[in-house]
């Protein structure tokens, strides 16, 4: 049995605040690429406030958290290969054993993150409830900060609900209640033994509302704060992912947006993994039928654009591209919706699971997108008229405009850096 690591302690957290200016930050978060992107610009806020900032995430993801001048600490897993592996699975006992493996892997991520030193933890909601076990271990303050609403309420069900419409007040709270028992139970056995690996007397499974205060990375104009939250549950606003250090767009892409009126985006994102051949296809027939030109970026899945108007990319940051794209076709992840709204331009979604029908939902009902397409429905003729109703739609880019100023005046990352400041003054 391990102990808690001996950086615990408030003395020398105090220490480390004097000596450094600031605190030792570690974030914590795991899944795709949209899980970790938008630390790192609040990671760089928090850098550029004084403290030193670490960012515990998946092997994959060391370049980026590097490029944006964090450090990175490692945490196992794969989150394209949980997928892929969770859609290849022949029984609910299989996806609950794969799940069961990447918390655990996760759970000890974390303890070999926190070993090297933190004064501060900020968790993401799928690892909070390790994120606050860690906390207790190292006896050092805990902050959620999570890109979903994370609390029931009965304004509508949580994302990764049983049912992604609204069932009534009381359904609603069901709902939402449902989904964090699920993820309590996703954990449990993960965070049982990270309190036995850190010396941790036994105690209930922790669940993700458990960790005080939590700020929702979000915009409130694009999910208001439901009045039936508990005070310490905030909407603050997004925090926008941080442009990589000396990034420069590829001249193939510059060329290509030169030469002819903007491109509609066409993306999934970390989503249909092993797909690449049908999608590639698929994006091809519906951007001729919709008579646009595309830029379609690979993916997980390997998507390959077809065609003299269409234009293959890898990982662009979508701070720089979206804002001169017609519109944006995607899985609706929270950081790709938010990157479209930033951008002012209409959306097409194509949900796939977890969070992603709520994203599409609430799409559709600010009035930046037709209905959402949902990719088991998927086809070339529905995305080409879904593009086609999208662009001929001027309400879709007015909304759009507008929700973009708004976003614009908003600072998502000033409430958390004042609550660290006062945390680091105290």
């Amino acid at each position: 049995m391990t102990t808690a690591p001996e950086t615990a302690g408030d003395g020398e957290r105090t220490a480390s605040a004097e000596e450094g200016g600031g605190m030792r930050i570690l974030i914590i978060t795991a899944g795709s690429r949209g899980d970790v992107a938008p630390y790192t610009g609040l990671g760089r806020r928090l850098r550029d406030a004084g403290h030193q900032v670490a960012v515990a995430a998946h092997p994959a993801f060391a370049a980026l958290v590097g490029a944006c001048g964090l450090e990175h600490r490692p945490v196992p897993g794969d989150p394209r290969k949980l997928i892929r592996d969770r859609g290849r699975a022949a029984s609910r006992d299989e996806v609950r054993a794969l799940t069961r493996a990447y918390a655990d892997g996760l759970a000890e991520g974390v303890a070999q993150a926190v070993a090297g030193g933190a004064d501060l933890l900020i968790t993401a909601f799928a690892p909070a409830p390790l994120g606050r076990t860690a906390g207790e271990a190292l006896g050092v303050p805990v902050v959620g900060a999570y890109l979903v609403p994370a609390f029931p309420t009965g304004r509508f069900p949580l994302p990764n609900a049983r049912s992604a419409g609204s069932l009534g007040p009381a359904g609603n709270l069901a709902a939402g209640r449902d989904v964090l028992r699920r993820a309590e139970g996703a954990f449990a056995g993960a965070v049982t033994r990270l309190r036995a690996r850190l010396g941790l007397p036994a105690a209930r499974p922790s669940a993700p509302v458990d960790v005080r205060p939590v700020f929702h990375g979000f915009s409130p104009l694009v999910v208001p704060r439901p009045g039936d939250w508990p005070s310490w549950a905030e909407v603050v606003g997004y925090w926008w992912p941080a442009r990589p250090d000396g990034w420069r767009p590829p001249a193939a892409l510059t060329d290509f947006l030169r030469a002819g009126p903007p491109p509609v985006f066409i993306g999934f994102g970390s989503m249909a993994a092993g797909q690449g051949e049908r999608l590639s296809e698929l994006v091809a027939a519906a951007v001729r039928r919709a008579g646009v030109r595309a830029v379609v970026q690979a993916g997980w899945a390997g998507v390959r654009g077809r065609g003299a108007d269409v234009l293959t990319v890898g990982d662009v940051p979508h701070d720089w591209l979206f804002p001169r794209t017609a519109a944006v076709v995607h899985h609706a992840g929270a950081g790709t919706t938010a990157a479209g709204l930033r951008a002012g331009v209409p959306a097409v979604p194509v949900p796939v699971m977890a969070d992603q029908p709520f994203w599409a939902s609430r799409l559709h009902g600010l009035g930046v997108s037709p209905r959402p397409v949902p990719f088991r429905d998927l086809t070339a003729d529905a995305l080409g008229d879904a593009i086609t109703a999208c662009l001929s739609e001027p309400a879709h880019r007015r909304r759009a405009a507008e929700l973009a100023r708004g976003l614009a005046a908003e600072d998502g990352a000033a409430p958390l850096l004042s609550h660290i400041a006062a945390l680091s003054a105290g």
